[in-house]
């Protein structure tokens, strides 16, 4: 019996999935659990396998495409079982298209297009062009809208009559354009057409005038200036979205409108961290191990909100649900946007191995190689811009978390201490608070332990 494979759910909010590389083709024998393909979810590049044993058949999801979560999108057959390929939205014939009749440009198009030659239905422009000009010279358009013998790739006809003498009447251009030139002083000798076979319209009479390149005997005593140049192709350009920009853009469109959120800011001194950060990488230099400044920051938040337990928390439905685990989520760019990485038990483990372990997570959340249990479950995250030389911003909450905390660049200030002026480094940090679970004074009390371990990190290990 066939087994039909489907696009799968490959992380907890994927919606739909986009097929990266097909690793099996058409007519391949595979086995339960092989790799098929791979699939871009929201948040990283997945595996999906094979449930069950065949001759892959019926591909109809090409790479590149998307498909949402249970569509169709390959069918596995027994050897010399015929299946049917998933139902595809199918190309109109174009019979039954013409018998629909013809569209509203066509309609609009069919007066002025009627008993038109090869040239004569060109753009509409010229369209526009004949008609009045045939009007108000009498000249041969007919009931059903014939031009002359030029338009129809005829004979020229001599517009002025004199029947071949040599004289500009004889250069291509409409009747529009004639008059125009005649009352503009263009000569048309001089210039250049752009319609069908170099057929002069009335746009290159408004150009020539207002180049200034009438009269002829002008154009030729001096050098036209150059036409500036003009950029080529599309003034825009669309950006396909990636699996991932999606659910960013859905996600926090579900936590900046509907969470209230407030916003606080503390300043910290970071001498003592700072010192302490060198003490240990001298330690952990003979490992091959760096701890950055956002791994001592994520220790000390780590600690905070255990201590902090209402701060630590989700705003449900019927209740607040506290947490009694500290799982951070730390903010890594990548290439179509961001990602949340969770240290998970942060506040007791150590600087040493939170450093290791957001340095692989980072590095594996760049390459998409992250499994969802890798970054889901967080209950509080962080956002560092300081090493981009950003001093102060504001982060979007990530429901269901109650907060997240933007942490600046470090920056020499000059502050007051003990009445004299010292130069010192600083830091900010903002909070951004959901609150229904936080109020001010929660967050300002848990913000002032932050700020008691960074400028005291000894306390992080008392």
């Amino acid at each position: 019996m066939a087994t039909k494979v489907h696009m799968e759910a490959l992380s907890p909010t994927m919606e739909e999935g986009q097929l990266v590389k097909w690793l099996k083709k058409e007519g391949d024998t595979v086995q339960e659990g092989d790799v098929l393909a791979e699939i871009e979810t929201d948040k990283a590049t997945m595996e999906l396998v094979a449930r069950g044993s065949g001759v892959l058949q019926g591909i109809s999801l090409k790479e590149g495409e998307t498909a949402p979560v249970g569509q169709v999108i390959a069918v596995i057959a027994a050897e010399g079982e015929a299946v049917e390929a998933p139902a595809e939205a199918k190309e109109e014939p174009a019979a039954v298209a013409a018998d629909k009749g013809p569209t509203a440009e066509q309609e609009a198009a069919a007066p002025s297009l009627a008993g038109r030659g090869s040239e004569g239905s060109g753009r509409p422009e010229q369209q526009e062009e004949m008609t009045p000009a045939a009007e108000e010279t009498g000249s041969a358009t007919t009931a059903q809208g014939a031009e002359p013998r030029e338009a129809r790739g005829g004979a020229p006809a001599a517009a002025g009559g004199d029947g071949g003498n040599g004289r500009s009447d004889r250069v291509k251009a409409s009747p529009l354009a004639r008059r125009l030139a005649a009352e503009s002083g263009v000569e048309l000798s001089a210039v250049e057409g752009t319609g069908p076979g170099g057929r002069i319209t009335k746009r290159d009479i408004e150009a020539a005038a207002q180049a200034g390149r009438a009269p002829a005997a002008a154009a030729s005593a001096r050098a036209a200036a150059p036409a500036p140049a003009v950029p080529r192709g599309p003034d825009t350009e669309e950006v396909p979205l990636s699996q991932m920009r999606k659910t960013i853009a859905k996600r926090l469109s579900q936590s900046i409108g509907p969470i209230p959120t407030f916003y606080l800011t503390i300043e910290c001194d970071m001498r003592r961290m700072l010192e302490l950060r060198e003490r240990v990488n001298r330690v952990l230099e003979k490992d091959g191990i760096k701890a950055s400044i956002n791994d001592f920051i994520i220790k000390s938040v780590a600690v905070a909100l255990a201590q902090h337990p209402e701060v630590n928390a989700f705003w449900g439905d019927n209740a607040i649900v506290r947490n009694h685990r500290v799982h951070i989520g730390v903010a890594v760019a990548v290439e179509d946007g961001l990602i949340t990485p969770v240290v998970r038990d942060a506040d007791v483990k150590r600087v040493r191995d939170i450093a290791v372990e957001v340095k692989e997570l980072a590095g594996r959340a760049r390459e998409k190689k992250l499994m969802p249990d890798e970054y889901t479950g967080a209950t509080f995250s962080i956002s560092n811009l300081g090493m981009f030389g950003i001093i102060e911003f504001t982060a979007i909450i990530n429901p269901p978390e109650s907060g997240i905390i933007a942490v600046g660049a470090v920056e020499e200030k000059v502050v007051v201490e003990n009445g004299a002026m010292v130069v010192r480094p600083r830091m900010r940090m903002t909070m951004s608070c959901d609150h229904r679970v936080v109020d001010g004074a929660t967050g300002a009390r848990f913000l002032q332990t932050v700020r008691e371990l960074i400028e005291d990190p000894m306390m992080m290990i008392a």
